[in-house]
């Protein structure tokens, strides 16, 4: 057989990529809702973050082994792609999409919009509830360039003067705790008429200078570094997974970085510097027209009120077959039932669960845990069975990309109620829903365990059910 050409395959990283661009174009269509646009063009964000974090970190690694190999003419070919996708969501956020909802009411004020009235009341929240939490570090030698976690807002500051202690500290990094709101309402008394915010790093940019009394800022911009995620794990050589991700988790934040973010007006004494300080090449710099986490602006469409900017709520369809509050075993024995999410609800799955966790004649109830959420009524349901003295087993799968630490503590959880978690087949991936119940009944006059069962593709996530 004649070997296949060598460029039969796409390339994983721009096939990706392709895919965001395609996200990114429901944002452009005006038949989608403006929120809704909005919130496309933060999922594009959320995708590259992971992309960088897990996808570009081998690349970038091959890269800088071999600066003019294939390596690094693949990475400068996903990096010029990346870099495309990313000035057209910014245009997209910039041009189409604020100014459309400006027009609807829906405005974001820099300081030179706000009035005099607005100034004063942003001032008194950076006093109130920012600058308590903020604590700028100058750089100098007994203070070197600070650790900056993974993907968090951070300032770089150019300074003139000397600080209370003479010091002459020309450089300083300011971080932005995450515990901070991005997305600031502004009070309607004040908001003439319209729904107004301010973003939290407007409000910190008005104030940068207030942080630093005698000196005077010069230059300055936002910043954000994004690292190499991906747990490195050698199954074979590993005897207690869980505590492998442990220690391994601790380590996510400080990865090696595989992309800065800078403003457009970041001046190039600082942008070098920073690429200095994190290694990266001039392809790993992003300068954009906005706020450097784009992410966050969910926060926005959530605080949106005009019913019309998104779509129109959906409510699944309970299943015909299925009487609420019904007895579902009985309801099984009449035959299969055929849930199609999300257009029907999830609810009678949590139902089988929850009637199998009260039911006497239930023995067991033996499940698959992928992803189930921070807050997780079906994690809640079966410590609940364990409680009541049923057998229960969760496979639990702890390389859920990003949840590996919510389903360690999950598994914690149900051990302590006396649960029995394992953690699936090394080098298999648990990634599906599976859930069986064992019965007590009468089969053939004759006492017998008897299997009901849950498949399903997905995970156990309720929330997710609903997208």
């Amino acid at each position: 057989m004649p070997a296949a050409p060598a460029d039969i395959h796409l390339n994983r990283e721009l096939s990706l990529l392709a895919f965001n661009e395609r996200v990114l174009a429901m944002a452009s269509r005006e038949d989608v809702p403006l929120a809704e646009r909005l919130r496309y063009v933060c999922i594009v964000s959320s995708n590259l973050d992971e992309f960088f974090e897990v996808r570009l970190s081998d690349l970038t690694e091959d890269m800088r082994k071999d600066h003019s190999g294939p390596a690094a003419s693949i990475y400068r070919s996903v990096l010029g792609r990346a870099h495309r996708l990313v000035r057209r969501q910014y245009a997209l956020y910039n041009d189409l999409i604020m100014p459309a909802l400006e027009q609807r009411g829906v405005v974001i004020l820099n300081h030179a919009q706000r009035t005099a009235e607005q100034r004063e009341w942003v001032r008194d929240y950076v006093q109130r509830e920012v600058r308590p939490l903020l604590s700028p570090v100058g750089l100098d030698p007994s203070h070197p360039f600070p650790q900056v976690l993974n993907k968090s807002l951070n300032f770089i500051l150019n300074l003139e003067g000397k600080d209370a202690f003479g010091r002459p500290s020309a450089t300083a990094i300011l971080k932005v705790p995450r515990v901070l709101p991005r997305v600031i309402p502004m009070p309607d008394t004040l908001a003439g008429g319209k729904q107004a915010f301010v973003l939290l790093t407007s409000a910190i940019r008005a104030h940068l200078q207030d942080l630093f009394p005698g000196r005077t800022v010069t230059t300055f911009s936002q910043f954000r570094v994004t690292r190499d995620s991906e747990l490195t794990i050698d199954e074979q050589e590993v005897h207690n997974l869980r505590q492998a991700l442990r220690m391994e988790l601790t380590q996510r934040h400080f990865g090696n970085a595989v992309r800065l973010e800078v403003l457009q007006t970041c001046p190039l004494p600082l942008q070098q510097l920073l690429q200095d300080q994190f290694q990266l090449p001039g392809e790993a710099v992003f300068r954009v027209n906005g706020p450097v986490n784009l992410v966050r602006l969910n926060q926005l469409v959530n605080h949106l009120v005009q019913a019309d900017l998104r779509w129109r709520p959906f409510l699944p369809a309970w299943p015909a077959r299925l009487e609420r509050g019904a007895d579902i075993f009985a309801a099984l024995k009449q035959g299969d039932i055929l849930l199609h999410h999300p257009f029907q609800s999830f609810e009678p799955v949590t139902e089988f669960l929850r009637q199998a966790g009260t039911d006497p004649a239930v023995a067991a109830i033996r499940m698959t845990l992928y992803r189930t959420g921070i807050s997780s009524t079906v994690v809640d349901l079966l410590e609940e069975a364990a409680r009541r003295g049923k057998e229960v087993t969760a496979i639990v799968e702890l390389k859920a990309r990003f949840d590996e630490e919510a389903n360690i503590n999950l598994a914690e959880r149900l051990e302590a109620v006396g649960a029995q978690v394992v953690y699936g087949v090394m080098g298999l991936k648990t990634h599906g829903k599976v859930a069986q119940v064992l019965r007590r009944e009468l089969v053939a006059g004759q006492p017998a365990l008897v299997p009901y069962v849950h498949l399903g593709t997905g995970n156990y996530h309720s929330e997710t059910t609903r997208l």
